[in-house]
């Protein structure tokens, strides 16, 4: 028969109390990680309508480049296009940028939950561990929303460029009174 471990001789490790207080910290990581996967779907939303975007206006200038094709854009409307590529370009590249720091944000508190649990067995010598890890989790997540925001922004620039040229278009189109 094998020798029971000490630490696992220690009747203070396995009391009710001990148990829930150990199922009890688990769930603070399985929230964060709940509103982090929250912020993983949203963000993949937002990197798909901004590659949707990239691929409608593409389509638009690539029929101006088509000899074949009758109507061309006008000089003012195409400059407005390959500018909002070029902030879509860098929204996508943030958002995925977001995505990947979103991930680490998950699995530092699936790891975090993971060493809770190992922690509370091997109270002296791992108690850093999920603390370590929450943390780490933590700072993830408030940097991608950091970088959320300045894509935000980022947004609504390319959306103000948009509405302005529109307001210049019907003003131009507008009938004298």
């Amino acid at each position: 028969m094998l020798p029971i471990p000490p630490f696992l001789n220690n009747p203070e490790l396995f009391t009710l109390s001990a148990g829930l207080a150990v199922l009890t910290s688990m769930i603070t990581p399985a929230l964060l990680l709940s509103a982090t996967g929250t912020f993983i779907l949203s963000t993949s939303n937002r990197l798909g309508r901004c590659i949707d975007r990239i691929r409608k206006i593409s389509e638009v200038l690539e029929n101006d480049f088509d000899p074949k094709h009758e109507m061309h854009i006008n000089p003012e409307r195409k400059r407005l296009l390959l500018g909002q590529v070029e902030i879509l370009g860098r929204r996508a590249r943030l958002l995925q940028e977001v995505m990947q720091v979103l991930y680490l944000a998950a699995g530092m508190f699936v790891g975090t939950s993971v060493a809770i649990g190992i922690s509370s067995v091997f109270v002296r010598q791992l108690s850093w561990m999920p603390i370590t890890m929450g943390l780490g989790g933590a700072c993830f997540l408030a940097y991608a929303m950091f970088r959320l925001i300045f894509e935000a922004r980022m947004s609504s620039q390319g959306l103000l460029w948009e509405i302005e040229f529109m307001e210049r278009g019907a003003e131009k189109h507008q009938e004298p009174r």
